[in-house]
């Protein structure tokens, strides 16, 4: 299979697809269902469910309304100190919305939800992005990878209530190919200080329904993203489709993540991946 350059994500139906999948999980949910534990730290159910609010708040008030973006107590100089301003926020909204009832948050998530899928649709998907893709190494992106980075939020968070509750888990291609690829497109930043000579070639393979190949090559000096796969590669990384988006969003520690993914050929050149994260953190 011969390798082609990654191209670019459109999402913008399955975005409003899949909030119809989170409202219908949503209403389905007992009393007690909203108080489960999650994988999503000290987050519950309903913690989830608020912080997916906020985050079409925030998308609506700051890019449609052109409301300034709330500025950090303190000065941004680092991508930690990025992570501890948005870390800090979402722990105000959450703490905030325990005051506000399941029937009520769903409620407000049925309002936000295809408003923000009607502001998606409206935008230049080459423009400039309201926010760059910061865990892709990005200051600034195009607007169909920023909404692909939100299809990415929103199914993963949604996929965490679903884990929490015992749902079905939304892993048809259909849902699950889109983040994975969106994903897979933080490797050459994650690699960005690997060495290596022009020409070696890591080869990626997801298995399941949603999976495929990509594969980051070496090329002047950088780390280039393709996609398929050939056969003269240094090493070969492959891991199943759940594994993927649990090790890339936090949802398992590195020794699981290692014990789930096999590494042939020059297996320190796919030790990377172990530690790589698709979300902010």
């Amino acid at each position: 299979m011969a390798i082609t350059p990654v191209a670019p994500i459109f999402v913008t139906e399955e975005f409003a697809q899949l909030h119809d999948e989170l409202l219908q999980l949503l209403r389905g949910l007992a009393p007690a269902d909203w108080h489960k534990p999650t994988v999503a730290g000290a987050w519950t159910v309903k913690d989830i469910a608020a912080h997916l609010l906020d985050s079409d708040i925030r998308r609506l008030a700051f890019q449609r309304d052109n409301l300034p973006p709330v500025p950090p107590d303190n000065p941004i100089s680092s991508y930690q100190d990025l992570v501890g301003f948005l870390n800090q926020l979402n722990a105000d909204w959450v703490k905030a919305m325990r005051r506000v009832s399941p029937p009520l948050l769903t409620e407000f998530l049925a309002s936000t939800g295809p408003q923000v899928a009607d502001l998606f649709r409206s935008l230049d998907p080459f423009g400039k992005a309201l926010f760059g893709v910061a865990w892709a190494g990005e200051m600034e992106s195009a607007n169909w990878f920023d909404i692909a980075r939100e299809y990415t939020e929103k199914w993963h968070h949604q996929q965490q209530i679903r884990d929490a509750v015992g749902a079905p888990s939304l892993y048809a291609r259909k849902w699950l190919h889109p983040v994975l690829d969106a994903f897979l497109r933080g490797l050459p930043h994650t690699y960005r200080e690997v060495p290596a000579t022009d020409g070696i070639q890591i080869i990626f393979r997801v298995t399941g329904e949603a999976g495929g190949a990509w594969t980051l090559r070496r090329e002047a000096d950088a780390w280039q993203l393709y996609r398929g796969e050939e056969t003269d590669a240094a090493c070969v990384v492959a891991f199943d489709q759940d594994t993927a988006w649990r090790l890339l969003t936090k949802g398992l520690a590195r020794a699981e993540a290692a014990a789930r993914v096999t590494i042939t050929g020059e297996t320190a050149l796919g030790q990377p991946l172990l530690g790589m994260l698709a979300v902010m953190a």
